[in-house]
C-alpha cells in the first residue's frame, strides 16, 4: 500500500499520513546500524512514508548527517522536519538556546548536514525560557522569507506560547508526545490547535515501544537504551501498564493486527490533522507501522481503548524529573 497524505496547518504543508521518526537510528535505542537504517529510509520512500523527522541534537548531528547521505538524489521525494533549540557543547546537550543568532547558526548547520538548500518544517525543539517566543517566531519567519525554511513548528509547547508564536508567524505543526498512554494534550493543547488550525505530530506514538507488546522490564534493557531509565518500564509501574495495555492486545487479536498497529490506528482516527511519527531503524517495523493506516476502528473499539488507557490507569510519569522540567506545560 501507499500512504495517503494529510495537511498540517493552513499554510500548505502536506505530508504522508504516517511519518518516520529517525532518532533511534543514531541514539537511545541500542547500537546504530547504518546499512539497515539507510535501507529503511529508502523503503519508507517506496511506501509513501515520506515525512522524515530528525534534529540537530540527535547524535548529536549524526542523524542529520545520516539522512543527508541516505537521501542523496532523493531529496525531492521527501518532506524533512528538523529542530533547533539546544546548546550543544562537547557533543552533549547543554541547555536551551533559541537566541535568533543561534537559530540562524543552527539552521546553516542543519542545511549542510542534510545536504539540502531548504528545511521543509523547522521546529523549536524545546521552549527557551530566556528568549521571548516572539523573537523565536520572528527569526524563523525571516528564514522562511529567505527560502531556507518552508514551515514553522514547535515541540512540547504549552497553550500560551503556541498563541504567542502563531500571532508572530503562522505555526503549521506542534510536535509533542501523544499516544494511547500519554494523553496530556487533550484538555488544553489540542483545543487550541483546532482553534488555530495547527496540525499535531505525535512522537512516541507507540509509548517508546510499550504499546507494541514486545516489552521487557527496564532493567532488562542495556545501559545504552533509553527505556532502562523510563519510569513507566520500572517496577510496579511496569506491572500496571502491562495490565492496562491488555485492551490493545485484545483488539489487535480480534482484528488480526499487531498491537502497535492498533495504537497508530487510534491516533489516525483522532482527526485528519494528526500525523504520528513512529520511530524505527528496521524495515520490518516500518512496514508494520505503515500498514496501520489501513486499519479501521469502530466507535466501540475507540471507546474501549480510551477507557482502558485513560490517564488514571497509566502508571508513572512519562519522563524522569529532569526531563519533565523542559516541558512547557
Amino acid at each position: 500500500m501507499t500512504l495517503t497524505t494529510r495537511k498540517l496547518g493552513r499554510q500548505g504543508l502536506e505530508v504522508s499520513a504516517i511519518g518516520l521518526g529517525c532518532m533511534g537510528m543514531s541514539q537511545s535505542y541500542g547500537p546504530a546500524d547504518e546499512a539497515e537504517s539507510v535501507a529503511t529510509l529508502h523503503r519508507s520512500i517506496e511506501l509513501g512514508c515520506t515525512f522524515l523527522d530528525t534534529a540537530e541534537v540527535y547524535g548529536p548531528f549524526a542523524n542529520e548527517e545520516l539522512l543527508g547521505r541516505a537521501l542523496a538524489g532523493k531529496r525531492d521525494q521527501v518532506v524533512i522536519a528538523t529542530k533547533f533549540g539546544f546548546k550543544i557543547t562537547d557533543a552533549k546537550m547543554a541547555g536551551t538556546d533559541s537566541r535568533p543568532e543561534h537559530i540562524r547558526e543552527a539552521v546553516e548547520g542543519s542545511l549542510r548536514r542534510l545536504q539540502t538548500d531548504h528545511i521543509d518544517l523547522l521546529y523549536q525543539h524545546r521552549v527557551d525560557r530566556d528568549v521571548p517566543m516572539e523573537e523565536v517566531a520572528g527569526a524563523v519567519g525571516e528564514l522562511v522569507k529567505q527560502g531556507k525554511v518552508r514551515f514553522f513548528g514547535l515541540s512540547e509547547v504549552g497553550e500560551a506560547n503556541i498563541r504567542r508564536a502563531h500571532a508572530t508567524h503562522p505555526v503549521s505543526a506542534i510536535q509533542s508526545e501523544y499516544s494511547l498512554w500519554e494523553r496530556n494534550l487533550e484538555q488544553d493543547v489540542i483545543p487550541v490547535l483546532r482553534e488555530l488550525g495547527i496540525g499535531l505530530v505525535p512522537f512516541s506514538p507507540l509509548g517508546r515501544g510499550f504499546l507494541t507488546g514486545a516489552v521487557k522490564r527496564a532493567e532488562d534493557y542495556p545501559e545504552s537504551d533509553f527505556r532502562r531509565n523510563d519510569p513507566r518500564y520500572q517496577g510496579e509501574n511496569y506491572d500496571a501498564n502491562v495490565k492496562a495495555a491488555q485492551a490493545v492486545r485484545d483488539i489487535a487479536n480480534g482484528l488480526g493486527a499487531k498491537p502497535g498497529q492498533i495504537a497508530l490506528a487510534w491516533l489516525l482516527h483522532k482527526g485528519d490533522d494528526v500525523v504520528p511519527i513512529p520511530g524505527t531503524k528496521r524495515r520490518t517495523y516500518l512496514e508494520e507501522n505503515v500498514a496501520a493506516a489501513a486499519i479501521a476502528l469502530d466507535a466501540a473499539q475507540m471507546e474501549a481503548l480510551d477507557h482502558a488507557l485513560a490517564p488514571e490507569r497509566v502508571s508513572g510519569p512519562r519522563y524522569g524529573e529532569k526531563m519533565m522540567t523542559m516541558i512547557d506545560r
